[in-house]
């Protein structure tokens, strides 16, 4: 049976999507691969939740029978936290695609894109 999901996003180049992840949503980094005087690859995590960035460059040395579809489009994460008050105060200055909401199916969303051009929901639930 499946144990766990981690998504990769592809981009340009890695450093800019450091401060996001790092400075203002506090995840570590777990995993460091530079390619030159660059990163390649990078893991990052918080408590259970995984996320992994890597180069188009190095896609097209890794994964080279698709690295043209990994250039088609930016990712669409949805993401669920705890406390949508302080996911917004840490992403301040994001760009914001979905201003906050509440929706039919109970959830407070709002919607940003990271430094390489994905666009993140974050949603919190109300308690059942």
């Amino acid at each position: 049976m499946l144990k766990k999901i981690t998504p990769v996003l592809f981009v340009s180049a890695i450093e800019p999507v450091l401060p996001f992840w790092i400075e203002k949503l506090g995840f570590t980094k777990i995993i460091e691969v530079p390619e030159g005087d660059k990163l390649g690859f990078v893991a990052f995590q918080s408590g259970t939740v995984e996320i992994m960035y890597q180069t188009y460059a190095s896609a097209d040395r890794d994964l080279p029978s698709v690295s043209t579809d990994i250039r088609k489009g930016p990712t669409f994460l949805y993401i669920e936290v705890e406390n949508l008050d302080s996911i917004k105060a840490a992403v301040k200055g994001a760009e914001i695609y979905l201003p906050e909401r509440t929706t039919f199916y109970g959830a407070r969303e709002i919607g940003v894109k990271d430094p390489a051009g994905h666009f993140i929901t974050f949603a919190q639930f109300a308690p059942s």
